[in-house]
């Protein structure tokens, strides 16, 4: 399990806001879950053959199979702090990301749709 820093507390109390407002992205709460978005990944599939970017805001690694020790990983999916939120929420499908060329996914296990959405309290 990926270390905690953000109190799950903390982190359902910043989506909640965040999903409630009408202009989510400049909400002063998006950044902490965008993050604690990322960590919820991590717990839910744990692991380290996939990396999942968010830039500027961060990433994680997440399912299982095999690590990757250097460079860039065989596995990555990368994509804006505002696809990743709708992406982990729910209001938006992983296949509807893809299409949209929403999503950079390269990697035979670069697929979160069978991760995502993630439970939103």
């Amino acid at each position: 399990m990926a270390r905690r820093r953000i109190k799950p507390e903390q982190g359902w109390q910043a989506v909640a806001e965040v999903s409630a407002s009408a202009a989510a992205d400049t909400h002063p709460a998006f950044a902490l879950a965008v993050r604690f978005l990322l960590e919820e990944l991590a717990d839910v599939a744990p692991g380290n053959s996939v990396e999942v970017r968010v830039p500027p805001l961060g990433a994680t690694q997440c399912i299982e199979g095999p690590r990757h020790t250097r460079g860039t990983p065989p596995n990555t999916v990368e994509m804006s702090p505002e696809v990743w939120f709708a992406l982990a929420t729910g209001t938006l499908s992983w296949q509807q990301a893809l299409a949209e060329s929403k999503v950079l996914a390269s990697g035979t296990r670069a697929d979160l749709s069978g991760v995502l959405p993630l439970r939103v309290q």
